[in-house]
Order: structure tokens, then C-alpha cells, then sequence
């Protein structure tokens, strides 16, 4: 099927994003992502202007139900651009340089594994740890692909368990998030009817999740993109580039989306 994407949209900058660890080139120009047991593999096909068309994999029907929300359809990336350039010379570098980002609303409870998994792990790190998961835990959906695993598919899930998926010394922080899903002291849906500075205490609450965690969870899997996530990056362009300050309350409720364009451009874009 084809479809036609006027906004700012560019897969592989999406997949190097450092917000999503299951994102596959699987071959050239062709991405696959995963959510939930639903599998999309698309490839930018041609363009006219601002439009761009892709080759998508699902049908229109589940394109509409589960991948425009994923990729966060029904917000304008280019029109948020032009509404926040001009407020730092760095910031409009960085957009310019991750102009098709955009924030994916992906699963809460893979969401906090895979941050908590994060600490102190290089992104192919954490990626090895989420497959391995995957496998050991989930649905499996086809020869090569599990679904990531529900906090009930991994109730029985060890301390060794968890250390064999590569988690070392944050098995006993996924550990505790198992435990608390899965006696109902953890309700990430309910959650989301908190505003964003109940939510984001709420998930420090699970054993492990600091400041940076939540945010990060706040962001990718809630869509409260206000929240603007710390990590050595950011604290590193904030030192060089804004002189100590925090830049990002000028940005509001789009605050998370410049986060993300700072990181890519930190990351991936300086010569």
C-alpha cells in the first residue's frame, strides 16, 4: 500500500534517535518497527515537493488505528518548527539538522523497561538487551520477531532470568517493575490520567527510575512533550552551547520535541 506524508517524516532519523531500540534498517530504505504484535516495515518511494510518498506493509485500516498515533500523526513537526526557530542559534541548528523527527507514542511498560534498561548501556547495548527480552518473554510473531513482553509474560521472570537478557545490575530494578505490575502497586494506564508532574513522581516511585528514566518515559510513551529528558548530551549542550542555562521552559509544551532535535544533532549531526 502507499501512502502520502506532507509533514516532516524521515525514518531513519527516527531510528537513530536514541528513542526507540527495536527500529531496523532491514535493507536499504526499508525501516521496520514494532509495537505491540504489530509489524510495519515502510520505504520512502517518491516525492513531489513537500509531499513524500512511502510503501507501507499494513493495511489502511491499521494504519490508521495503530501507526498514525505511533508516529504521532495528528501533530504539524513543521509547522512546531517554524513556531520555535529563532529563540537559539544552537536549537535552530539542531532543528535544521533533525528536521523528520518525530516523537513516537510507543508501549508504557516496554518504554520503562527499555529506559531502565538504559543506564550507563551504549543504544546497540540496550537494543541486544530489549531483543533479548523479546525472545526469552514474548509472542513470537514470525521466524525472527517476538513481541516485546507484557509485564504478565514476564511474571516468572528471575533475577537470572533478567542477568542472562544482558541486564546486569539493573535486573533487581526490572525485577521490581515486574513486581509491582503485576500485583497492581503499578498501573501505567492509569497513570496516564495524571498531569505531567504527578506522572513523572509517580514513575520514580519504581525502584531504579531517576529524573532522566521518567522523563524519558513521560516523553516516549505518554506524549507529554514538555518533558524535556537530561542525559550526558544534553547536559553537555546546555554547558557549551546555553551557557548552564536550561533552555528548554522557553520551548513550553514543545520543549520535549526541541530535546530531541539537540540530542540528534549532538549525536549524529556535528561534523
Amino acid at each position: 500500500m502507499k501512502i502520502i506524508i506532507v509533514d516532516d517524516f524521515a525514518p531513519k532519523k527516527i531510528q537513530i534517535s536514541g528513542q526507540c531500540f527495536r527500529v531496523k534498517e532491514t535493507e536499504p530504505g526499508v525501516f521496520r518497527f514494532i509495537t505491540g504484535e504489530h509489524v510495519l516495515y515502510i520505504k520512502e518511494s517518491d516525492s513531489k515537493g513537500d509531499a513524500k510518498a512511502f510503501d507501507i506493509s499494513c493495511s489502511k485500516k491499521e494504519w490508521e488505528k495503530i501507526w498514525m498515533p505511533y508516529f504521532d500523526m495528528d501533530r504539524n513537526y513543521a509547522d512546531i518548527c517554524s513556531r520555535e526557530y529563532g529563540k537559539h542559534s544552537f536549537s535552530d541548528k539542531a532543528i535544521d539538522c533533525g528536521r523528520g523527527l518525530r516523537i513516537l507514542k510507543q508501549d508504557k511498560w516496554e518504554m520503562l523497561i527499555s529506559f531502565i534498561i538504559s543506564q550507563r548501556k551504549s543504544i546497540p547495548a540496550i537494543s541486544s538487551a530489549v531483543e533479548a527480552i523479546s525472545a526469552k518473554f514474548g509472542t513470537k510473531l514470525d521466524d525472527e520477531i517476538y513481541a516485546f513482553p507484557t509485564s504478565k509474560q514476564m511474571a516468572g521472570a528471575t533475577l537470572d532470568d533478567l542477568k542472562e537478557c544482558g541486564l546486569g545490575y539493573r535486573a533487581p530494578y526490572v525485577y521490581d517493575a515486574i513486581r509491582r505490575a503485576n500485583s497492581g502497586e503499578l498501573d501505567l494506564e492509569k497513570l496516564d490520567d495524571l498531569d505531567d508532574e504527578g506522572l513523572f513522581e509517580a514513575l520514580m516511585e519504581v525502584h531504579g527510575v531517576g529524573k532522566k528514566v521518567s522523563n524519558c518515559v513521560c516523553l516516549f510513551a505518554y506524549a507529554r512533550m514538555g518533558r524535556a529528558p537530561v542525559d550526558v548530551w544534553i547536559a553537555r549542550a546546555i554547558d557549551e552551547e546555553f551557557g548552564g542555562v536550561n533552555p528548554f521552559p522557553e520551548y513550553g509544551e514543545n520543549a520535549g520535541i526541541i530535546q530531541q532535535y539537540i540530542f540528534y544533532y549532538e549525536k549524529n549531526g556535528r561534523a
